[in-house]
């Protein structure tokens, strides 16, 4: 692991203390001569400027005298508006008397533009606030995001001094072996559901898990899964269906009814099926915490059991065994579950035919176990730490790099309420 770079102080405090003086001092140039004044004032330039720049041809010489007589009768309409404390009204002034006279030429709107021009610095002043206060948005969302990275960043090194206190040469095998396990045994049964059972049992399944948050499965096509309920190709195998779909139209013909349907119903949705598998009803590792564990394994456990019915032959009574008097994972609760190692292997009173469902209790019920806290932490830190990062660990250095984080924390929290601008 790399130190993180952290600028002491970080470079987004400086530009905000700089993009906050730099909107405080626009925001005091204009008070200065009073915000009405220099608006005024921006205005009254614009609208000259856009007069001077209609009539100049027309309004000259011996040019339109209709012309001439709009640019004089609006021009000093313009002026007489302006109060006298107006920015740069004197100039305006100046503009007035000089074109108030029965004929115009070219050097008396040279003149005017000279004059006005000093009415531009109104202009400027606007438009420096403006950018100013944009710079000043900008520095302040870059600061807030810089520190939530480092809050996220100091959150990791935090997480990295928990794990470095671990020990790492702990057997992470009674954890691993359950999970993997289970895993293996949702593994085989979703593929059993997919190659064996009808699409319709597997697409009901699927709708059902889709309803329960923390399983994780998107509903399946709205399109697809009609198909599948009304159509009598729905009673094949889902892997089936796959395989008919890149049939040509002459082969399908012999396998199903309306091999259009299945075409524009199922062939469209390859990329979806292709993805299908049994990863939502899976365990990751490092696992959950055993409280949000156990959680989600009382939620998976309706969907196990019928998982498992594919190991039951037809002639058998389908399983129900697996549903019987209750959830045994319920039973050790809070009664300190002192069980030793006979919970890796297949439960008791589950035949044979139900390994899903077995694995799932033996999981669930070795989340009560303290041990389980203590791997899960090892399994993390295995996880999470390369021996270099574990070297820094155990050298300090991520002590250093979280005080370095906290600091520059402080330090863009203090310059954020120190330079807020309403």
């Amino acid at each position: 692991m790399v130190a993180p770079e952290i600028e002491s102080p970080p470079a987004v405090v400086a530009d905000l203390r700089e993009t906050a003086d730099r909107l405080q001092a626009a925001e005091a140039a204009i008070e200065e001569e009073g915000e009405a004044a220099i608006e005024a004032a921006a205005d009254a330039y614009r609208r000259a400027t856009r007069l001077l720049d209609d009539y100049e041809d027309s309004a000259t010489g011996t040019g339109d005298f209709t012309a001439y007589l709009e640019f004089q009768n609006e021009i000093l309409a313009l002026v007489e508006e302006l109060s006298d404390d107006t920015f740069a009204a004197d100039a305006f002034e100046r503009v007035s008397d000089r074109l108030d006279k029965r004929r115009l030429n070219q050097s008396d709107f040279e003149f005017a533009r000279e004059e006005i021009d000093a009415a531009h610095e109104a202009v400027a002043l606007l438009e420096e606030r403006e950018a100013a206060r944009d710079a000043y948005r900008s520095a302040r969302h870059d600061a807030k995001e810089r520190r939530d990275d480092l809050r996220e960043e100091a959150d990791r090194l935090r997480r990295l001094q928990r794990l470095g206190d671990v020990d790492l040469d702990a057997d992470l095998d009674p954890l691993r072996k359950p999970v993997e396990t289970y895993n293996a045994a949702v593994e085989t049964a979703f593929e059993g559901f997919r190659t064996t059972r009808p699409a319709r049992e597997l697409f009901a399944l699927l709708d059902d898990a889709a309803d329960r948050p923390l399983i994780g499965v998107d509903q399946p096509p709205r399109d697809l899964v009609d198909y599948i309920e009304s159509y009598p190709a729905g009673t094949e195998p889902l892997a089936t269906l796959v395989e008919y779909a890149d049939y040509s139209p002459s082969k399908l013909d012999h396998y199903v009814d309306d091999p259009g349907a299945l075409r524009t119903n199922v062939a469209v949705h390859q990329t979806y099926l292709d993805r299908l598998d049994a990863e939502p009803f899976r365990v990751d590792w490092p696992p959950a915490e055993a409280a949000t564990l156990r959680t989600r394994l009382d939620e998976i456990a309706p969907l196990v059991r019928r998982l498992d019915s594919v190991f039951v032959d037809d002639s058998s009574d389908g399983g129900a065994s697996g549903d019987s008097g209750g959830d045994p994972d319920d039973a050790t609760a809070g009664n300190g579950d002192d069980t030793t190692a006979t919970e890796l292997e297949i439960d008791a009173d589950l035949p044979d035919e139900n390994p899903v469902e077995a694995a799932r209790r033996r999981l669930a019920r070795f989340t009560r176990r303290d041990e389980y806290d203590r791997l899960r932490e090892v399994a993390l830190a295995d996880a999470e730490l390369s021996d270099a990062e574990f070297d820094r660990v155990a050298s300090g250095a991520i002590d250093d790099d979280l005080a370095a984080v906290t600091d520059a924390i402080d330090a863009i929290e203090t310059v954020l309420e120190e330079t807020e601008i309403a």
